[in-house]
Parts: structure tokens; C-alpha cells; sequence
């Protein structure tokens, strides 16, 4: 068995928030594998970040980062909104879209074994981050794009609330670019073109249409004709090349690409699809003392 350091203890302890003596008996059991030990203690409950593990994080921030022709938009929650003001917990997202443009991991996994710093893996800093701070904390997910020839525009709203990844086939100039990358924001587009949306909802809109439009009277000869018409406006309504132009409603967003056009598009919102926790303070105060 290899002979247990104060450093490895120290390590350990820094890695998982438990205390010095849970920490030495870890790398005791485990004979000194240091991932073999911050399992031990998350199995025994000991380690910090698996105390807080079971607590719902669907607060934090999304950012978005271009360099060039690649760019990342990246959501990683915490429990409050208090602390995706924290710098710890800012240095440590930027840190990660840089590695994601960088180094290109595959999902989310793959970013987590990545080696953060010189000591840790991301899955490490972010345990010795959870320890630190004492919130729950995750990287939910991330898009990154890289356009060959092209280029890509970012954009933020709302202090980290949204925030949205464009990828363009051309060089588009900068503030036509960031214009496009707002108006996702805005108008949150569900595909990029026609040839984006799927059968099945199109034909699921065609049938909606086709019996609103039989069940109001028209007569059938016109039914085909004027399901068409609508279907144009539900290609305008979540297609972001056949939109309004935010910047200039006298163009539709492909128009006023001229002879280039998107070529990927992400939009993240913080939290959606995420449970949010419903805030009790009179039964936390209740059970704080009861606990104490």
C-alpha cells in the first residue's frame, strides 16, 4: 500500500469537503487511488458535493463565446441565482466554454474528464466547487460549432438568461451577424428553413388547417388553396430565414443575408425544462429548528 500524505489528505479534502479525518481513512481503505477515495466518501455520504447532490439546480447561467469560425453556448445551473454572480463560479463557466472551443469533447462526459487544471478533471473542479460554495451545481449541456469559410455570432440577454450560438456559411459582417444572433433570442425560431422541419409537423399543421379550414365552410375546391397559404405562415412563424427581420421588418432574416445563410443555430434559456423548487422558508426555518 502506498504511504498516505498530508498532501493526499489535503488533495482529497479540497476535491470532496469532508473533513481531514473521513479524508485519511478514504485514501486508507482505498489504499491511496484518490478517485477511489472521493467514491468511498460519496458512498458514505461524507463528501460535500454528494450531501448536496439530490438538491435541484435550475438556476446558474448560460454564456455564449465566438472565436472566428467557432463558437460555444453553454448552460451550467446552480441551485440560486445568487451564485452565477459569483466569481469563482463565473471563472469556472468561462473556463469551460474556452476548453469546449479549444478542445472539441465529444458530449457532455467527455467534457467532465477533461483535465481542468494541472491537479483536477472538470468532474473534480466542479466537485471542489460545490464543497466550496455549498450549492448544488452541473454542466447541463453545451452546443459548439465550427463553419469552415464562415463564421459565427453569439449573444447573451438578460445577464446570462438566454443565450444563442449562429453559425453563417460567409463572412458576415459583425453587426449584421450579432443582429441575427439577437433576433433568435427574441423570437426564438424552432428551425432555420423549410427544409428543417420535419414531416410529421408539417403534416400534423396540415391537418389542423385543413379542418379548420373545412369545418368554417370553405368549400373544398379552395381547401387546398388556402391551407397553403397558411402553411406559409406557419413556415414564417418558426423559421428564422422566412421571419421578419427584428433590425428590419422590411426584410425577412434570409433576405437580408444576401447571398449567405445559417448554417447552425442553438438557443439556450436558462432552466427550461428543468424542475424549479418551490420555495418554503416557514417549513426551512421549521426544520432548521427542529435540526438545532
Amino acid at each position: 500500500m502506498s504511504q498516505i500524505t498530508a498532501a493526499d489528505v489535503k488533495k482529497l479534502r479540497e476535491l470532496s469537503g469532508a473533513g481531514m479525518m473521513d479524508c485519511k481513512k478514504a485514501l486508507t481503505e482505498t489504499a491511496g487511488d484518490m478517485d477511489g477515495a472521493v467514491d468511498y466518501l460519496r458512498k458514505k455520504g461524507l463528501s460535500a458535493a454528494s450531501k448536496k447532490a439530490g438538491r435541484i439546480a435550475a438556476e446558474g447561467v448560460v454564456v455564449a463565446v465566438g472565436e472566428g469560425n467557432v463558437g460555444v453556448v453553454l448552460e451550467v445551473n446552480s441551485e440560486t441565482d445568487f451564485v452565477s454572480k459569483n466569481d469563482q463560479f463565473v471563472g469556472f463557466v468561462n473556463k469551460l466554454a474556452a476548453m469546449i472551443i479549444s478542445q472539441n469533447p465529444a458530449d457532455v462526459a467527455a467534457l467532465n474528464a477533461m483535465a481542468f487544471d494541472d491537479t483536477f478533471t472538470v468532474e473534480q473542479a466542479l466537485s471542489q466547487l460545490i464543497a466550496t460554495i455549498g450549492e448544488n451545481m452541473s454542466i447541463r449541456r453545451f452546443v459548439r460549432a465550427e463553419v469552415e469559410g464562415g463564421t459565427v455570432a453569439t449573444y447573451v440577454h438578460g445577464a446570462g438568461k438566454i443565450g444563442v450560438l449562429v453559425g453563417f456559411d460567409k463572412v458576415v459582417d459583425d453587426a449584421l451577424a450579432r443582429g441575427v444572433a439577437m433576433h433568435v433570442a427574441a423570437a426564438n425560431p424552432l428551425f432555420i428553413g423549410r427544409s428543417d422541419v420535419d414531416a410529421d409537423s408539417v403534416e400534423r399543421e396540415r391537418a389542423v388547417l385543413t379542418d379548420r379550414a373545412i369545418a368554417s365552410g370553405k368549400p373544398e375546391a379552395i381547401v387546398d388553396k388556402i391551407v397553403s397559404g397558411q402553411l406559409n405562415k406557419f413556415y414564417s412563424d418558426v423559421c428564422l430565414l422566412e421571419q421578419d427581420f427584428v433590425m428590419d421588418t422590411d426584410k425577412k432574416v434570409g433576405k437580408s443575408l444576401g447571398d449567405a445563410t445559417v448554417v447552425s443555430m442553438a438557443r439556450f434559456q436558462l432552466g427550461e425544462g428543468l424542475e424549479k423548487k418551490a420555495e418554503d422558508f416557514a417549513a426551512e426555518v421549521a426544520a432548521q429548528v427542529k435540526g438545532g
